[in-house]
This record gives structure tokens, sequence and C-alpha cells, in this order.
């Protein structure tokens, strides 16, 4: 049966309000002696000021990311974070070592600012993000709130233990026995086919620790083919499991991007390596920090039925940040899953961004 109709119905098309743009211009910044930056700038180049921060991390930016944006009033910049998209070195071009050195949340953080700095932007700008993009966005807020006018996020990822194994455990330990049983709260409830594709990528042996068992897939070097078709193999794994849950109605039949070798060797090997350093935060970084950003007006829209990030992270951030007097300018929960194509969640973002107080 086709159900690509069904599908496509979930996804934002022709409602756009804006027209995609080519950039006005592009480039590479060196941000360190081994790391360059691919970035684009689209809209009004003296507009104010928006910094786009894609998820992942490891997903890199597209053009269709520009569109959210009112181009006569925003000047946009999208870029590719360390070892990813265009960016230089990626890890499928140079390898993980080469690639994911010096490759941390301190280091985009740092990369923001000498975004900044290369494209004259002094005063304060509009930081928008989600998924990886809105934890980047607020640790960047946290540690440089004078910077900061609003923050706009799209299905909050606060990185904690319980967050991420909810997507990349679930019943992985007791799968190969019983494979349908809801022995833990996990994306695997509602999307029980593709995580038997993810699951059994790994021995039974080592599915206790999912997350550890996929990392020491990617640490390995390949000293045959057959171990490097080893690695594409669970790389591929890892990033279709992703890329099919994030929307409401998965699209089997074409896994995107999320199936390109290229692109899945960076999104997923950036992904394990940072999350098996705990996204290089401290535990629970972004909710004890939270009254960094209190004076920082915070716009959240998350998907009612999100999997890769689930409705409770964004409702956490609300309430912690409600606590402190300061509830979020916008919390607007819509009928769809992760992805910001998802029309709800597109239009929501889109009239967000046409209503914020002009700087």
């Amino acid at each position: 049966m086709d159900f690509s109709k069904l599908q496509a119905t979930s996804k934002i098309t022709d409602e756009w309000s804006y027209p995609q743009a080519q950039a006005n211009r592009s480039g590479l910044l060196a941000v360190s002696p081994g790391h360059k930056l691919y970035w684009e700038e689209y809209g009004n180049p003296d507009g104010e000021p928006v910094m786009f921060l894609h998820g992942g991390p490891g997903g890199a930016c597209a053009p269709v990311m520009s569109r959210f944006f009112d181009p006569a009033r925003y000047r946009v910049i999208l870029f590719d974070q360390r070892g990813c998209g265009k960016s230089e070195p990626t890890v499928a071009s140079a390898g993980p070592k080469i690639a994911l050195a010096e490759n941390t949340t301190d280091h985009l953080v740092d990369d923001i600012n000498a975004l900044r700095e290369a494209l004259s932007i002094s005063g304060k700008m509009h930081v928008f993000g989600g998924s990886w993009g809105s934890t980047l966005a607020m640790v960047y807020a946290i540690r440089h709130p004078q910077n900061v006018a609003s923050l706009i996020l799209r299905g909050i990822f606060l990185g904690t233990r319980e967050d991420l194994l909810y997507m990349y455990q679930g019943n992985a330990a007791v799968f190969e026995k019983t494979p349908f049983e809801l022995s833990e709260p996990g994306s695997y409830v509602t999307y029980p086919d593709e995580w038997k594709a993810f699951v059994e990528i790994i021995p039974p042996a080592d599915r206790a620790d999912m997350m550890g068992a996929y990392k020491a897939i990617f640490d390995m070097t390949p000293a045959s083919d057959a171990e490097r078709e080893r690695q594409l193999q669970a790389a591929l794994a890892w990033s279709v499991w992703e890329g099919t849950i994030s929307n409401m109605i998965p699209d089997n039949a074409d896994s995107g991007k999320f199936g390109e070798a290229d692109f899945t060797l960076c999104f997923a090997q950036i992904e394990a390596h940072f999350f098996a350093n705990q996204l290089f935060l401290e535990p629970d970084y972004i909710i004890r920090n939270a009254a960094a950003i209190a004076g920082v007006p915070t716009h959240i829209v998350h998907g009612r039925f999100d999997q890769v990030c689930p409705l409770p992270q964004a409702s956490r951030l609300a309430a912690a940040l409600a606590e402190l007097g300061a509830p979020p300018a916008t919390f607007v929960m819509t009928n769809a899953g992760h992805s910001a194509m998802e029309r709800e969640t597109a239009l929501a973002l889109t009239a967000i961004m046409d209503g914020l107080p002009r700087l």
C-alpha cells in the first residue's frame, strides 16, 4: 500500500510564508588550527541578526532553514558546526580522530562568538535552535546573555542521561527474549519496526548499553572492508533511527539525508561522541543555570508527539523559568513530532519570528 500521501500531510509544503532564497554570501571561517566553519547569510544584510543553530550534534544546515524568517526584516546566519556539513574537516572526509578533536560544547560556544566577530555582529541577536540546537542556544545564552535578544527554541533537549536512555536504550536489554516487553519508557513503544532495525545491529550480549556498544563500533579503526562496512551500517542504523522517528508520520520509503553515507557518518559519530561525554556539560547544566537566562525572552515550540525529545523536557524548562518569575514568553505545543518541517511546528516558529518586538 502507498502511504506517501498520508506522510505528506504532516509536512509543510506550500504553506511557507517566505520563498526559498539564495544566500547573500557564504564562506569558511577558521576557528582553530584544525577546524573551519562553513556559513551562509540570508535576508537583509542590515537586518536584525539571527544565529541559527542546527540539531544533532552533527546535523548540519540546509537552505530551507532560512524560510522561518522574514527576509526583509532579518539577517539570518546559518552555519555547519564542527565536523559536519560543509565545514572542514568532516568526520566523513577525515575520520573521527581528526574531526572530533577540539569538538566539544565549549568549542561550539566559542565558535558562535567567532562568527559574531567575523560577521561584525556587535549588538544583541536572536538565537534560534532546535533539538541539540536548543541545547547549544541555551548554553550560549547562559554564558553570554548580554549577546542574546531572544531565544527561539524548538524540540527542547536538556541532554540528561534519562533523556538519552529514552531514545537509545528502551527495552534493548531484554529485546532478544521479549521484544514487545514494555519494561522501560522509550521511543521504541511508538516505532517498533524501526526500533528492531536499530537494536539488531548490536549483539544481544552488548545491548545493556546501546550507546556504548555503538560508540565502540564507531571508535574502531577498520582493518578490512568488512569492518568498514560494519561501521557504515552501524552509522546508517543510528542515523535512520533518529531521522525516521523525527516525524510523527514517518516516510519509511525515503530516509532522505539520514540514509546518505557522508551525512550519516558525520551525524552518528558526532552524536555518539557528544553523548558519551555527557554533552561536555555538568549534570543537568541547563536547569541548574536557568537563572542566567531569566532575563532573556524565551519562546518554546514543542511537538506534543515528539519521540526524539519528549515533551516533558520542554515542560520542565518552562516550569524552571516560571519558578524564577520568568515564564516563557511563548510555549506552544503543536500536534506534531520532532521535525521542524512538520506543518504546525514550522508555522508556529514563523509566527513567533514575525511577532517578535523589533530590536
